[in-house]
């Protein structure tokens, strides 16, 4: 299962975190890292100092991933017992104490484990060549020492199994008798252990536990870490802490921030979630039925089978709509097949053994109270629907967080399949969508992403008013195209197929269909409307559009009117076509081979100094040392160096350091001339780099790395500035931005009111850095400007967005913008801490390189706060007057 990019990116941090730790210490680490400006941006709240985790044992690294709910926590886990292995523990096989929240999770988690089948499990077979094995904690009887040994072994637990201040009860920390042969060849005097009233060491789990140092992964269980006794963490002696949370507390150390909308742009959740609030609970059953057959129809079009589940919460068995009143109304009232609802409750479980993805499988109703809320998953389910009041209802984003997930992580071609949907009974307006606010910031949303995710199934409508002197969506006049056409029923279905984000259609009567669209129409959107229609009724809705669209002309934006603003992309030959310049591209063709480069180690790259006590190892002229106590503390937990050889430690970098882009061929020929350099050049003993050979991988990494960039550099060069270079800037094929290009990303919502944003000022992506920060302050600028006729925000990352090709990386400018007289003007801001950085001045080389290539065309600009005299405006009005 390939990994999602904040996914890649998120095991990225950690294991600088784990290299860094292991050099510097793990404060250190966490506050260089946490403090380098991208991801300190990209943390926010949750950055700060370091918190030590466990009092006892402040050596230990602690950190923790936040993931929103849908984002992949368990994955993720998965992936990072590799990193811990590789960047901290250096240990071949690593013991891993896996813990959960709760018996039921517990249980599916070992289950998904032990499945060979199953992707979390074929992650750690890919990480450890098939040697391991996992133990739920009910059956640590089970452990041999050669597991321990030969096996990475992960042991499935809950923090309540181990949290205790008197152990006598609890099976982990009894004295055992078929533990006994993990302890034989103990030393009497080992410290840390409990024992026994005799003064022997006690046969226990948790001493088994201390004796191997676990990695421990805590995953949704923000509390448990920082909620250990000092005398739980001494027992369990881990030797570093991975937290996986959507809500971590101050003092997680959190690592990385994984937003809502980067799940969003990965087909990892539905959203925006479409919220509709009724008087009645009958209502909202039948809104409930309705979407289904509605989202079915649709569904059968998608190319992957897809049937559309609802998920109803029950009142609870005292009150009036409890599962079995729910149910009958159902199949009386809506006429619901029986076998099509599934009820799930603590004592009626008709789930169990069912495969809601086969095909053959009739159910499409599920009818539950709170059973569901522990592990049970099915991306089918797409409309939520309570009967009861949800700000009083317990466990309502459990189970809203299984409505959220997408079908298979992938987009689906309609856009109402990859939205979510809410029926709720609330009496009060406004109130259903403030408290599902709050369920989804409980589920790991920011408070402003759970907002722009709600949207009313009456267009127009936003429940979220705040402050009068703020601006708001509120506070923004939008206008609403209304139309009814009578006689239309054969038409419903072809116009309800039509996907557009602001316009919804309706069965108004018989025989009639209401058409509501929000905001302007521009001409493919009427001529979709117009040609869903009857012939007849064709020339009626584009007359009644027409009308509508000359009266509010003026409230429209300008993406709404249909007008385009298309940035030049900056083009370059390869293999005799053009095509848009990318470094990414550029080494697809580029020919390189890591045999042309040394495969040398030198000494200020690499040294060991051994002795029979200690070993250190200088990387870059930053020291590791390694101490041990005894030669058993050396080798007894680790491996054994006897038979290794220069070519059993090739092999082994070979699995370590594979690269994608490199002949397995060439890497073996590479890391062989390596290891005898080595060995034979440096003098470097063969058992001395058995026992660094994670650093020494990381090492090898590094410099293949290096070797890497600078064939990027070179590839980047022959295609953009080398003689034989063909290179220009295109209109035709360039970067054209239109309505909705940025549906789903956050949103701006500040106290300014920008006049000329191209996609109008409800609909600005959020500024980088601090609200009303220098970026904002630049955007205002631009806005300002007589010569713009108007402006965008470019949003970074976005596949849709303008960008330019650096050595490393892709370079997305911050606004792009139409002047009056046609031209385009690029601007980039940079604060006076990275304005004359290498980075910053690739930046600068390749934007001038684009406004050379157009002609005249279009301008670019880095600005900064104050540059030689001129503040932002002055800068920008000097730019565009030149």
């Amino acid at each position: 299962m390939r990994l999602k990019q904040y996914q890649e990116d998120a095991l990225l941090v950690l294991r600088k975190f784990f290299e860094e730790s292991l050099i510097a210490g793990p404060k250190d680490a966490y506050e260089t890292i946490t403090q380098e400006p991208e991801l300190a941006e990209r943390l926010g709240r949750y950055g700060g100092r370091y918190a030590t985790a466990l009092a006892e044992l402040p050596e230990v690294p602690y950190a923790c991933l936040r993931l929103p709910t849908g984002g992949g926590k368990t994955l993720l886990a998965a992936h990072a017992v590799k990193v811990a292995r590789d960047a901290w523990i250096q240990k071949e096989y690593p013991l891993v104490l896996w813990l959960v929240p709760t018996n039921t999770i517990r249980e599916q988690t070992a289950q998904t484990l032990k499945d060979n089948r199953h992707p979390y499990r074929q992650v750690l077979d890919d990480a450890f060549n098939g040697r391991v094995r996992v133990f739920d904690i009910e059956d640590f009887t089970h452990v041999r020492p050669q597991d321990i040994r030969d096996n990475c072994c992960v042991v499935v637990g809950t923090i309540q199994t181990l949290r205790v201040t008197n152990t006598q009860g609890r099976r982990v920390y009894a004295h055992n008798e078929y533990m006994e042969t993990h302890f034989a060849s103990l030393p009497l005097t080992a410290p840390g252990l409990e024992r026994l009233d005799s003064g022997g060491v006690k046969f226990s789990f948790a001493n088994l536990l201390h004796l191997h140092r676990p990695l421990m992964i805590v995953d949704e269980a923000h509390a448990a870490v920082t909620g250990l006794t000092r005398e739980m963490q001494t027992r369990l002696n881990p030797c570093a802490i991975i937290e996986f949370t959507a809500t971590p507390r101050d003092n997680s150390n959190t690592l990385y921030n994984v937003t809502a909308q980067e799940l969003k742009q990965e087909s990892m959740i539905k959203l925006p979630v479409i919220l509709s609030e009724n008087d009645t609970w009958q209502s909202t059953i039948s809104g409930a039925v309705a979407k289904r057959a509605e989202l079915a129809t649709i569904a059968r079009d998608d190319e992957a089978y897809l049937r559309p589940i609802v998920l109803f919460q029950a009142q609870n068995i005292n009150q009036e709509l409890n599962v079995d009143a729910l149910k009958n109304y159902l199949i009386d009232v809506e006429r619901v097949p029986e076998d099509k609802i599934a009820v799930a409750t603590g004592r009626r479980r008709e789930l169990d053994g069912v495969d809601l993805f086969d095909p053959r499988c009739p159910i499409e109703y599920i009818i539950t109270v709170e059973a569901l809320r522990e592990g049970w998953d099915c991306s089918f389910a797409y409309i939520f629907c309570s009967v009861s009041r949800i700000q009083n209802a317990r466990n309502v984003e459990q189970l809203f967080g299984r409505v959220l997930r997408m079908p298979f992580a992938k987009r689906r071609r309609s856009e109402q399949l990859n939205k979510a949907y809410a029926y709720v009974s609330e009496p009060t307006f406004g109130a259903a969508a403030r408290a599902l606010t709050d369920k989804l910031v409980r589920m790991g949303f920011e408070e402003e992403e759970a907002q722009e995710s709600i949207q009313s199934a009456m267009p127009g409508v936003n429940w979220f008013d705040t402050d009068e002197d703020m601006f708001t969506l509120s506070t923004v006049r939008r206008p609403i195209f209304t139309h009814t056409i009578s006689d239309l029923p054969e038409n419903l279905d072809a116009l309800t197929t039509i996907s557009h984000e602001r316009l919804t259609v309706s069965k108004a009567s018989d025989g009639e269909a209401e058409i509501v669209v929000v905001g302007g129409i521009d001409s493919a959107l009427s001529e979709s409307i117009s040609a869903a229609v009857s012939e007849g009724k064709s020339a009626e809705i584009k007359e009644a559009i027409q009308a509508y669209r000359v009266k509010n002309r003026h409230l429209f934006t300008a993406a709404e009117r249909g007008e385009k603003l298309i940035v030049p992309s900056l083009m370059a030959e390869i293999q005799g076509m053009m095509e848009v310049a990318d470094t990414d591209i550029f080494m697809e063709y580029h020919e390189w081979s890591l045999l042309d480069h040394p495969a040398r180690l030198e000494e200020n790259e690499f040294t060991i100094r051994d002795s029979s006590r200690q070993f250190e190892i200088d990387i870059d002229g930053r020291r590791v040392t390694h101490q041990f106590l005894t030669e058993r503390e050396q080798f007894a937990l680790d491996f054994d160096v006897e038979g290794w050889t220069p070519e059993n430690l090739v092999i082994w970098l070979d699995r370590q350091v594979h690269q994608i882009d490199i002949l397995q061929g060439e890497l073996l020929k590479w890391l062989t001339d390596m290891v005898s350099y080595l060995t034979n050049m440096r003098g470097m003993n063969i058992t001395a780099l058995t026992r660094c050979k994670y650093l020494l991988a990381k090492k090898v990494r590094d410099k293949i790395n290096d070797i890497r960039a600078r064939e990027r550099q070179a590839a980047h060069r022959n295609y953009l500035s080398s003689p034989p270079a063909r290179v220009e800037v295109s209109f035709d094929t360039g970067f054209e931005f239109k309505e909705g290009i940025y549906s789903g990303v956050a949103l701006y919502r500040g106290h300014w009111k920008p006049n000329n944003h191209f996609l109008g000022p409800y609909n600005l992506p959020k500024f980088d850095g601090v609200a009303g920060g220098e970026e904002e302050q630049c955007a205002q600028v631009l806005d300002s400007l007589p010569s713009v006729k108007y402006w965008l925000r470019n949003v970074s990352r976005h596949p849709s967005s303008f960008r330019l090709p650096t050595v490393s990386d892709r370079f997305y400018p911050d606004f792009v913008a139409e002047l009056n007289d046609g031209r385009i003007f690029v601007v980039e801001y940079k604060g006076e801490h990275i304005a004359e950085s290498s980075d910053t001045q690739e930046k600068r080389t390749i934007g001038a390189f684009w406004e050379r290539l157009s002609n005249g065309r279009g301008l670019f600009l880095v600005v900064e706060r104050t540059r030689e005299g001129l503040d932002m405006r002055g800068q920008m009005e000097q730019k565009i007057a030149n």
